[in-house]
């Protein structure tokens, strides 16, 4: 086991976006904030993970690591108390057999059939985002600004295709929830006349910018997207949440692979290229992701968000305790490997 020194050390954190999944992110940054040592200087996140920066960075600001830790929890109980009275609640046999998935429930089935069926620009706008009333009132935009946390939200620009990043003092609610904006689901977000979707078709998260703009050599990928899962999928239900899984996934990917190979090719002399050959990744990532399927991610169920938060503090206590020695000294994330996939 490493033994960390106590020398402070900057680092940068990636957090991917996944949904109600992202409660996991949350009991992530929960006990890396209880690191004195570990100073963040920036943070990408996309959907999940966007509002997850946006409000740690915001607590950190007002008061520290506790208020950033409060805020938090803030945020995910009332993400939770929003959803009491949804629809979307797992039926009696899954909560008898302790499952959390949304599979079998009359909502969700229907949600799922009507969302290939029928565009959310049919409804009128009439579906709105709860989210935007919880932003709005926990994060104060204009001091979020000139905190000391780099911020990089990835939404997906929908006329192009491309991802855009926003900077922190760049972002707002509608920055965070165009991130967060599923198609099916929510009308696209208009910001400054161009609409955007989730920057997870893009960029889940963007991985350049902490390279490109940050002095910190290390960057922790909180990954809540499996990127392997046993098997072939089967039934339509199956498919689809694998889709899902890949197509979230495939972005990262390509940049992290994109990363390996300039490290590998680029000329050493050269300013750009020290920056990609001082890059030390690190992931945190549980294999309790495997276990949970595409609908979960609507399952804002305070139990279950309470699982997800134990199961992120848990599995960043085992990443400090096995690499907390290796942050500053050496990867703990072999970008190597990737280049060696099929």
């Amino acid at each position: 086991m490493a033994t960390p020194n106590s020398d402070p050390i900057q680092i940068d954190l990636a957090l991917q976006g996944g949904g109600a999944h992202g409660a996991f992110t949350w009991g992530v940054l929960d006990r890396l904030l209880e690191e004195d040592r570990l100073i963040i200087e920036g943070v990408s996140g996309t959907s999940a993970g966007a509002m997850n920066a946006a409000v740690m960075s915001c607590g950190l600001v007002r008061g520290g690591r506790d208020e950033a830790r409060r805020l938090l929890a803030e945020f995910w109980r009332r993400v939770s108390d929003a959803a009491r009275f949804s629809p979307f609640k797992r039926g009696p046999l899954d909560r008898m057999m302790g499952r959390w998935t949304l599979d079998n429930s009359p909502a969700f089935v229907m949600l799922d059939l009507t969302a290939r069926l029928i565009s959310p620009y049919s409804l009128g706008g009439m579906a709105g985002n709860p989210l935007r009333d919880i932003l709005c009132d926990l994060i104060d935009f204009d001091t979020l600004a000139k905190g000391p946390v780099k911020l990089f939200i990835t939404a997906t620009n929908v006329q192009t295709g491309r991802g855009r990043v926003f900077r922190r003092h760049e972002i707002s609610a509608d920055v965070l929830l165009a991130s967060a904006c599923l198609p099916t689901l929510y009308q696209a977000i208009e910001i400054d006349g161009v609409p955007y979707w989730d920057g997870g078709y893009s960029g889940n998260p963007t991985m350049t910018p902490l390279v490109r703009e940050c002095d910190s050599n290390d960057t922790i990928l909180v990954q809540i997207n499996p990127v392997e899962r046993p098997g072939t999928p089967r039934s339509a239900r199956e498919i689809a949440s694998r889709l899902n899984e890949i197509s979230f996934n495939s972005p990262l990917l390509k940049e992290l692979r994109m990363m390996a190979l300039l490290r590998q090719v680029a000329d050493p002399g050269k300013c750009e290229a020290r920056l990609w050959q001082a890059m030390r990744m690190h992931r945190i990532s549980s294999e309790l992701m495997i276990k949970l399927g595409h609908s979960s991610k609507l399952n804002a169920e305070w139990d279950f968000l309470q699982m997800l938060f134990d199961a992120g503090r848990q599995s960043a206590g085992a990443f400090l305790a096995d690499h907390g020695a290796d942050l500053g000294v050496r990867p703990t994330l072999d970008l190597d490997d990737l280049l060696q996939q099929d």
